[in-house]
Order: C-alpha cells, then structure tokens, then sequence
C-alpha cells in the first residue's frame, strides 16, 4: 500500500507554483513578526494593568483576557475585518499596498489582540514568581515603582516565562494560518491555491506541512539557545 501511495504522488506542479509557497511563508513569517511584537508590547501593558491595585485599570484588563480567551478567534478575525466596518470603523487602504492592506492589517490586529491576551497572562505570571523581598529591597534603596518593574522584576520574569513565550510564538506561527479566511496570502492560503489550480490535494498539504515544521522547529531550537545562555549567564 506504501508503495502504491509513492508511485502516484507527482510533485511536477512545482514547476509551475513553487512560488506560491515561498510568498506564503514569507508572508507567514512577516505576519508572525509582527504579531509576537505587537502581541508581547499588548500583553505587557494589559500584565502591569492586570496587577494594578486600582480597580479601574485591573477590571477592564481582567475582562479583556476573559473575553478575548473565552471567544474563538475566528470569530475576532470576523469580528475586525467584517463587523467594525459596519459601524465605520474601517481600516483604511495604503496606496503601497493597494486593497489587501485592510486584510493584511486586520488579520495582524486579530492575532496580536488573541495573543496579547495569552502573553499577558504568561507575564502576570512571571512577574508574581519573583520574590517580593526583591521588590520591597529596591524601594527601600529609593527606587521609584517604575525602576523596580523594569530594572529588577522585569528582567527577572522575562527568565521564567521564556519557555511559555517561545510555546506562544510558536503558536502564533501555526495560528496565523487561520487568516486566509479573509483572503491574506499566507501560507494555507497559497496552499490552497496550488491544490485549487493543480488538483494535487494530499502532495500540496505535504509539502505545507513540512514548511510549518521547518519553520516551528526552527523557532523552537532558536528558543532553546536563547534559553541556555541566559541561564549561562545566570
């Protein structure tokens, strides 16, 4: 049975749309970029608002992280690319990148909103495993709550969570396939292309696998080294 599947896989069709792949994953790579910057800058602020001990800054982010964990973010991507328009918020075309700018920007706004949510929880998390002597040892060297946060705690969490976060950036890699509903052009969409135009279903979501593992992988092993010299460094 082996054998027979080998024999009537063709993989000819590169020939002729190999190109599509590598447009896809380099627009899976920018979307991905752009989504963990953004992501984490997002999950920063909503972590420190998060644990705030003002009710007014802490409720809106607590029910930001339930909402946007507790909806599919299917229904987000919808929600920004057909629902915000309706009410006039609409992202505007950029004349460099024409009429896709919109899709491209929405799908980018959906999966940093998705991942703000996650990461702030990972960071929230971070911060309350640093030990509080650490805290109240900074202040009372005269340290504003501002230096405590970014020149003692900060750093510190940012070693804890690495692990969690590479976890989340490499989700996000996967994740991002889910914006070819609205037409962006990455990956699973030029995928779905190629399948469309040459009917070579099981040899093009092969060959989409296999550059999803690649690229996984990749960051995954990135992470690792990273996570080893900062504890080299400990």
């Amino acid at each position: 049975m082996t054998s027979a599947l080998l024999t009537t896989l063709n993989f000819s069709f590169l020939n002729k749309y190999w190109f599509l792949f590598v447009d896809g994953t380099i627009t899976t790579l920018v979307l991905a970029i752009f989504t963990v910057v953004l992501g984490t800058i997002l999950g920063v602020l909503i972590a420190l608002l998060r644990l705030s001990d003002t009710r007014l800054l802490r409720y809106p982010a607590q029910v930001y992280i339930e909402v946007i964990r507790g909806t599919p973010m299917l229904v987000q991507i919808y929600f920004i690319f057909y629902a915000l328009p309706q009410i006039g918020l609409r992202i505007p075309e950029v004349p460099l990148f024409g009429q896709d700018f919109p899709r491209y920007a929405s799908g980018i706004l959906a999966l940093s909103i998705n991942s703000g949510a996650y990461v702030a929880e990972i960071i929230r998390a971070g911060i309350q495993a640093v030990d509080k002597g650490q805290t109240e040892a900074a202040r009372s060297l005269g340290m504003t709550q501002g230096q405590t946060m970014k020149k003692i705690v900060l750093p510190q969490a940012f070693k804890n969570i690495l692990p969690a976060l590479g976890n989340e950036f490499v989700t996000i890699i996967k994740e991002s396939s889910i914006v070819s509903v609205i037409g962006v052009g990455e990956l699973m969409f030029r995928t779905s292309t190629v399948y469309g135009n040459s009917f070579r279903f099981f040899e093009s979501l092969i060959i989409c696998a296999i550059i999803y593992f690649v690229l996984t992988f990749t960051t995954s092993r990135l992470l690792g080294i990273m996570e080893r010299r900062l504890r080299t460094g400990e």
